[in-house]
């Protein structure tokens, strides 16, 4: 139990080997040998009438002096015993407790709350091996590779040349007994240890986006989060979006090389800043596993990304990729670590989409779900079990606060939630960093920076329900709006957020013309995958991306960021890619699944779609020029107002 499996076997047979034999999840790291205690199970007495059988006090072997010492020396709990030692006598139920199974579940809500089976490709053997002989000479590696095979049924491993240095010290240390680190899934030898070592090995699960780098450091025994952190993208000094990358790379001889170098450097540094903030040794980290797009992948392993650039956008290897992690500049953790990268979809829809579609199962669904992933290339899934679609869409780097006149980061100081009165056309916003609304007295002192991705939204959405923006996108006077805050600005209007000492933070036209263009783009490519799909509304929309994760639903449907839905059935999923990653590490399963879920995958290319055009200027107004939104409408009333365009129309001809 808890898997119910059942066999017979003869009397003396231990506990451990009818597991194995029944292919049960029972842990052992020291093969039977009595010392790492990982196999403890909890045997039943009594009667089983569902089982159809009765166990007597006599159906396990006796306490042994095996199990006493370890008793003495670690303890126990009561009625435990050590699978390896106890022996089949009569019928018995054997109960696998949760910290005794190699496939336990785990939830971490520091990372996700969503539940991880634990099955890592790393695991961990302890072998003995025998002495060097005069009268029978082999190799330390030899009888090492002869001790795997046949202690652990472990042949034809991959164990690097760079082992050779520290074997015969680790051998001799441990006394002719070590443990070694297995990566199943590449079939090789990835540390090595003397003695027993029941420690479980780290891993990282790693997001590389254009703009932000984001990982977590995981426990491989347990899939706890020992530490998250991240760093902005070094990259972003030779182009903000991934288009300017490319075209970096073009017209620079070496400008890939330099990129990859940037970006492997900024790995291995974060590697090293979360190490040493879960206080463990960078030696331990022996799992890497990294999702990203197509132009990151490619800048990642060292190909130049020029081909992403241009029709038909053809990828180097769409494959899954396992490589020693030092191959792509993760050289101060583990000497053997690997790394895995997740299999990429198409040119421009990538290992992060492919994370996406693990984390959320859209195959596994009923309803026509919609995944959003928001960024600078926004990459967009739809479908449910009978049919999946892809597509990648150019938003650029506007709701990120780049492109935006008091736009900035996400960071303290940044104005990231609004509400405008629509009767007084009076705003109240708050910034990161405090909880307070900026009519709370309060709030008077704290400090304003600028305004954020999550923040425009807001206001942009906020000023159009009250009337400040018509659809068109055109922001009234302040005749025609009724507020002194609708401010000139050159030939146009702005609306006034916010006005200190120094600086002012306000809405312009070019503002919310830059929110337009990015927000026409996302629909645009919903909308794409609306009429391959043959359908004309979706019944489920989930916002991906730590940047999804604050953005207010309504405000997205206000906007025409997304199609229409009933608000309570758009949700959000955080950092969904960065959860796809932390499951290909701790489940070696995932990996095959994403691996052929991604062949199921069928990719739509946006930019060579006759209808995306037509669909991205329709999508230009507020929220849509076209599509009905009936479900908006039942929750929002938006002012039907129009405001004279002609300075606006002079100011584009100038």
């Amino acid at each position: 139990m808890p898997s119910g499996k059942r066999g017979s076997f003869a009397a003396g047979t231990p506990v451990l080997t009818a597991a194995r034999q029944l292919s049960v999840d029972l842990d052992s790291v020291c093969g039977g040998r009595g010392i790492c205690s990982k196999c403890q199970v909890q045997p039943g007495t009594g009667a089983f009438p569902k089982l159809g059988l009765t166990v007597g006090p006599d159906a396990l072997s006796e306490f042994n002096a095996v199990e006493r010492r370890y008793d003495e020396k670690r303890g126990l709990k009561p009625g435990r015993r050590l699978g390896c030692q106890a022996k089949i006598q009569g019928d018995a139920v054997i109960d696998v407790p949760a910290e005794s199974q190699v496939h336990r579940q785990v939830v971490r809500k520091a990372a996700s709350d969503h539940p991880i089976t634990m099955d890592p490709a790393t695991r961990l053997h302890f072998v003995t091996v025998e002495e060097p002989d005069m009268d029978a000479p082999s190799g330390d590696l030899e009888r090492l590779r002869t001790a795997l095979r046949t202690q652990w049924d472990l042949d034809g491993l991959d164990i690097p040349l760079s082992f050779l240095r520290g074997l015969q010290t680790a051998l001799r240390k441990g006394e002719w007994q070590v443990t070694v680190a297995v990566d199943h899934d590449s079939e090789s030898v990835t540390a090595i240890w003397p003695g027993l070592r029941t420690v479980a090995p780290l891993g990282l699960a790693i997001d590389l986006g254009s703009t932000t780098i984001a990982a977590h450091l995981c426990d491989l025994g347990d899939g706890r989060v020992l530490a998250s952190g991240g760093v902005m993208n070094p990259q972003i000094r030779f182009g903000e979006d991934l288009m300017s990358r490319v075209s970096y790379a073009m017209m620079n001889t070496g400008g890939d090389v330099e990129m990859t170098w940037a970006v492997r450097a900024a790995l291995d540094a974060l590697a090293l800043e979360l190490v040493a903030e879960a206080g463990v040794a960078a030696g331990d980290v022996l799992e890497a596993v990294i999702v990203c797009n197509p132009v990151m992948h490619h800048l990642l392993i060292g190909v130049d990304p020029v081909e992403l650039g241009q029709a038909p956008f053809a990828l180097a290897t769409s494959d899954a990729l396992r490589l020693a992690a030092s191959e792509v500049g993760l050289a101060s953790i583990g000497a053997g670590a690997r790394a895995y990268i997740l299999p990429c979809i198409a040119g421009h829809v990538g290992a992060d989409a492919a994370a996406v579609a693990l984390a959320q199962a859209p195959d596994e669904a009923e309803a026509m779900t919609l995944i959003v992933d928001v960024g600078t290339n926004a990459e967009l899934i739809l479908g449910n079990r009978d049919r999946i679609l892809a597509c990648s869409s150019p938003t650029g780097p506007a709701f990120e606060g780049a492109q935006i006149s008091a736009g900035q980061r996400a960071a303290p100081g940044a104005i990231e939630r609004v509400e405008i009165d629509p009767a007084t056309k009076e705003p109240r916003f708050r910034v990161i960093g405090s909880e307070l609304w900026s009519d709370d007295p309060a709030f008077e002192g704290t400090e304003i920076t600028g305004i954020c991705g999550s923040g425009i939204i807001e206001a942009v959405a906020e000023m159009r329900m009250a009337g400040l923006v018509d659809a068109k996108g055109l922001i009234g006077s302040a005749e025609q709006t009724g507020t002194a805050r609708a401010i000139p600005e050159g030939r146009t209007h702005a609306y006034l957020l916010w006005e200190g000492e120094d600086r002012r933070i306000a809405v312009t036209q070019g503002d919310i013309r830059a929110i337009q263009l990015a927000k026409s783009a996302l629909y645009a490519g919903a909308r794409l995958l609306m009429d391959v799909a043959e359908i004309d509304s979706v019944e489920r929309v989930t916002l991906a991306g730590a940047f999804g994760a604050h953005i207010s639903p309504k405000h997205a449907m206000v906007l025409g960021m997304i199609p229409d839905a009933a608000l309570d059935h758009v949700t959000s999923a955080g950092n969904a890619a960065g959860h796809g990653a932390r499951m290909a590490l701790c489940n070696r399963a995932a990996r095959a699944h994403v691996e052929d879920l991604v062949r199921r995958i069928e990719k739509i290319e946006t930019a060579v779609a006759p209808r995306f055009q037509e669909h991205f200027v329709n999508a230009n107004a507020i929220p849509h020029a076209t599509d009905p939104f009936p479900n908006l409408m039942s929750e929002v009333t938006l002012p039907e107002v129009s405001f004279n365009a002609a300075t606006e129309g002079r100011r584009r001809r100038r």
